[in-house]
């Protein structure tokens, strides 16, 4: 019986030593100077545009990256590449409905950082839980982090298969004979970030 207690006091102890550990630095991004790029395509062609990071903080432990998570306020995604203000504006409205991305009920996206694996100087392999509609699923992608004192600054980029997240508008796996009309599963984004200094 003292043996058990012995394990659980440990156990627990380990547990608190763990959460509290003071080698882990969590550094705030700065939402002002961070920026995330989406390019979405046609058969013919493609659009681009914008999403704000709402908040955001990676984790690093002795200079390592070890974890993180980025809120985006899907309320603010636009297109960029439509000089037309009118047709612009109508495609950001249907990236915001129930079509795409139903901000009204899913106003933000969550990217949580489980695992970073670092590789030759500042590369790095991320595994991530990326939260979409409410749905999440399991994503990797490769990333470039600087990190200098208590200053970062990060690159990467993230191709996805929106189908997975529920945003299937004409998605040549869900609807047929589409011609032009349809849209190409997979988004790509570019991210870069900086952190408050």
């Amino acid at each position: 019986m003292k043996k058990i207690i012995l394990s659980l006091a440990l156990s627990i102890l380990t547990l608190i030593s763990f959460a509290n550990n003071p080698n882990v630095n969590k550094i705030n991004v700065n939402t002002n100077n961070s920026t995330v790029k989406w390019t979405g395509s046609k058969v013919a062609s493609e659009h681009e545009g914008t999403i704000n990071v709402q908040s955001g903080v990676l984790d690093f432990d002795h200079g390592l990256l070890v974890g993180g998570n980025f809120v985006f306020d899907m309320n603010s995604i636009k297109n960029t590449d439509i000089e037309s203000e009118e047709y612009s504006t109508k495609l950001d409205n249907h990236l915001k409905n129930e079509d795409f991305f139903n901000v009204a009920e899913f106003p933000t996206a969550l990217l949580t950082i489980t695992n970073a694996k670092k590789r030759d100087g500042d590369d790095y392999y991320i595994f991530a839980d990326l939260t979409i509609k409410g749905k999440t699923h399991p994503i990797t992608f490769s990333a470039v982090v600087t990190l200098e004192e208590l200053s970062f600054s990060a690159i990467a980029n993230i191709k996805i298969d929106r189908t997975k997240w529920d945003v299937t508008y004409n998605s040549g796996n869900f609807f047929e004979n589409l011609g032009d009309y349809l849209i190409k599963d997979e988004i790509e984004f570019d991210i870069f970030l900086l952190s408050v200094k």
